[in-house]
């Protein structure tokens, strides 16, 4: 038996996870194409939240591969690597978060807003 009230539960996290359940597939796609989720669910706080975190993904790998690019030798040998693998294991746990329902922001790149 918990000492916990269920009259005490938040209304908006019962709203939070009824949106993530509807729209995971929504929030996975958003890590493939982020501006799918923006025209299908554009009211889904959810799905403009991956939307959001695809956006910035997408961002970081063409920064990462532009400079592995431009970089002679150093980049290709090690900017490239491992910058890819990097935004591999990003796109990874974005997809996972995203299908457990999740809104958490991806290490290093998540905590900014371009899409509000």
């Amino acid at each position: 038996m918990t000492n916990e009230n269920e009259n005490d539960k938040d209304p908006s996290q019962d709203q939070v996870s009824e949106d993530a359940q509807k729209n995971k597939g929504l929030g996975i796609v958003a890590y493939i194409i982020f501006f799918i989720p923006l025209l299908v669910a554009k009211e889904s706080k959810f799905a403009t939240y991956h939307a959001n975190q695809g956006l910035l993904l997408l961002l970081t790998a063409i920064i990462i591969n532009t400079a592995g690019t431009l970089i002679p030798i150093i980049g290709w040998l090690l900017i490239l690597p491992i910058g890819n693998l990097f935004v591999f294991i990003l796109w990874l746990i974005g997809i996972l978060n995203a299908a457990k329902g999740e809104k958490a922001p991806l290490p290093v790149i998540g905590n900014y807003d371009i899409i509000k």
